[in-house]
């Protein structure tokens, strides 16, 4: 049986819809609707090994008065966290965690992240942007949200199924989907399906964990308004090195400075800091 373009694209669609449909989830606090096409336990099974390899090969920082302050502000966020969760009757995303913090010895590197499962590393050169607790609170509330907000788990998802859906669609158009990337990375260099869907879907995630991350550090008893000040630091360390927002996979600083400013009023009243933690 042979069948045309048009009604293969159909099918396609609706085959897709009716699995997309399927394999939603919900963000924790946010609500938002999410795409889950691929099992939790897989992508914490992947995180585990990563963390592993780093920490043999990375140089750690095992000395205690510089490891403590980072332990000791995550497991106030921990904490936090388990308790807000626990007193409004709702499933606590960390429950199966198995938390962990190392601290990196890399003073060039302005970074930290936490894997799914609770795997959380900080570089050394973040340090000098947080300056203290609040700051701090504000990085690893940021990282530990996208853990929460199962944003590894969403973005390979939302991979597998722009890729499936992009190849059927390519398939029904004769190979024009293809043609137009192409023309374009050869005459621009950027990828239009890496800026158009992309990008826009990681900035998301990024002001995600950013309204998270303030909302985890006031559960805990750090000043939200932290955030702002170290993107305010970050914005001036930063200064003539950022890429338009649009070329980037994370909101500007100024976006995010803007964001934060709206958001504390909000997250300081809905979310007051949890006593006795």
């Amino acid at each position: 049986m042979k069948i045309n373009r048009r009604d293969f694209l159909s099918l396609t669609t609706c085959c897709c819809g009716g699995f997309l449909l399927s394999s939603c989830a919900t963000a924790p606090i946010t609500g938002r609707q999410q795409l889950t096409l691929l099992p939790e336990s897989m992508i914490n099974s992947q995180a585990i090994g990563a963390y592993k390899q780093v920490k043999e090969k990375a140089k750690l920082i095992t000395d205690k008065d510089q490891l403590d302050p980072i332990v000791n502000v995550g497991q106030k966020l921990e904490r936090a966290i388990r308790h807000y969760f626990k007193s409004h009757n709702l499933k606590d995303p960390t429950q199966n965690y198995d938390w962990e913090y190392i601290l990196i010895n890399d003073p060039k590197t302005l970074n930290a992240w936490c894997m799914p499962g609770g795997k959380i590393a900080v570089y050394s050169g973040i340090l000098e942007v947080t300056k203290d607790e609040n700051g701090l609170a504000a990085v690893m509330g940021h990282e530990i949200a996208h853990a929460v907000a199962k944003h590894s788990l969403e973005r390979a998802s939302a991979a597998l199924a722009i890729n499936i859906g992009s190849m059927a669609a390519d398939i029904a158009l004769g190979g024009a989907i293809s043609r137009t990337r192409n023309t374009v990375g050869q005459t621009t260099g950027m990828d239009i399906v890496q800026l158009g869907i992309f990008n826009p879907f990681s900035r998301h995630q990024e002001s995600e964990a950013d309204y998270l991350g303030i909302i985890f550090a006031n559960l805990a008893g750090y000043d939200p308004a932290g955030a702002v000040q170290l993107w305010e630091r970050m914005q001036e360390k930063m200064k003539g090195k950022e890429p338009p927002q649009f070329l980037s996979t994370h909101p500007s600083s100024g976006t995010r400075i803007n964001d934060l400013r709206l958001w504390i009023p909000k997250v300081k009243i809905e979310y007051p800091k949890i006593q006795n933690l």
